[in-house]
């Protein structure tokens, strides 16, 4: 008997061009966020300017953004790509 070595099946990618575009869409996203959230800076370093540091920006549309790019990321993974059989 000869041994004979099988060699593996050729296998489709993982990931299509369109899962890869999703995801760099996903994390321009996150990266948009993250810079809204670092914000601006006091002008006078010694006094607490709450509006600033608390900013609508900083507190609420930055989070947002940050989840709706996980979601993309998410939905990037999860997307099967279309191949016709």
């Amino acid at each position: 008997m000869a041994d004979k070595k099988k060699s593996p099946a050729a296998l489709a990618p993982l990931f299509t061009k369109d899962n890869y575009l999703w995801m760099i869409i996903g994390a321009a996203i996150i990266v948009l966020g993250m810079f809204l959230m670092s914000g601006g800076k006091n002008v006078d370093p010694k006094v607490f300017d709450y509006n600033v540091v608390y900013s609508k920006t900083r507190v609420t549309v930055a989070p947002i953004l940050i989840i709706l790019g996980l979601l993309v990321e998410i939905y990037a993974i999860f997307k099967k790509s279309k191949t016709t059989s």
